[in-house]
């Protein structure tokens, strides 16, 4: 009889704390909250970026990271338009200052993480036709591609150089603008141009294209990748968690694989 109370009682027990479980799980309290970020990032940081938000996904399965890739002009707009966003990290300083000047980003929240290299770069094999930026003046280059200079910093810095080189007034019936970074690299791949600038990492990416020259960095802007906080985000302490995860030393030995160095 006794061992029958006590049976009844701890079944009791047991039904009565399954149903408290439940209870927690089906109002979400007592399980940590489901998150996504929206990362708006330079199309030059595309493969980096997705690599390493799969790693932080594996250490923080409640967190997701969602990305906005394009060109760090039209980014910098979206964001000032009031478009969601947690981070930025952008692949050109004046593009960044401009939301930490507006008050959208704060310096304290922002860091100089990247640097980057220009060059000049042919399809697979091409290489003896156009082995410099001197040579884009010939006759048998009609199509150069760049980023548009005003949305795209790769663009900007590809304007710079070869204005300081005395050759934009030369070549720059033959340009064809891209969109952003990645655009200009697969006009090169495709064969839709001759010839293209975009970064070092960009080139490292594709094995259809190669290096004609690179760029000497007197000829142009430095080239820093900031990242900070948007402060409009709604998910403050998982920004904050992720924008640290990305100045450690396992993100940055990941970047550095990419090409990136450290700013």
């Amino acid at each position: 009889m006794k061992k029958a109370f006590l049976l009844g009682m701890t079944m009791i027990l047991a039904f009565l704390l399954f149903g408290c479980q439940a209870e927690k799980d089906a109002s979400g309290k007592g399980k940590s909250e489901d998150v996504q970020l929206t990362v708006s990032a330079a199309a030059s940081l595309k493969d980096v970026m997705t690599e390493l938000a799969a790693d932080y996904k594996k250490d923080h399965p409640n967190v997701s990271v969602k990305f906005n890739f394009g060109s760090s002009g039209a980014l910098q707009q979206q964001i000032e338009q009031g478009a969601p966003a947690d981070l930025f990290f952008s692949a050109a300083e004046d593009k960044f200052d401009r939301l930490v000047e507006k008050g959208l980003i704060s310096k304290i929240d922002s860091v100089k993480l990247l640097e980057n290299t220009l060059v000049l770069i042919v399809p697979k094999g091409k290489a003896q036709q156009v082995s410099g930026f001197e040579d884009l003046t010939k006759s048998g280059v009609e199509k150069l591609a760049i980023g548009t200079p005003e949305s795209v910093p790769a663009g900007k810095y590809a304007k710079e150089t070869l204005t300081n080189l005395h050759l934009w007034s030369k070549v720059q019936s033959k340009i064809v603008y891209g969109k952003d970074v990645r655009q200009v690299l697969s006009y090169i791949e495709t064969g839709n141009a001759d010839a293209g600038v975009v970064y070092r990492t960009d080139a490292l990416t594709s094995d259809q294209v190669e290096v004609a020259e690179t760029a000497a960095s007197k000829l142009h802007t430095p080239i820093i990748y900031p990242l900070g906080i948007v402060k409009q985000t709604k998910h403050r302490e998982q920004a904050e968690a992720f924008y640290k995860f990305l100045q450690s030393d396992q993100a940055i030995q990941k970047m550095e694989k990419y090409g990136f160095k450290k700013g």
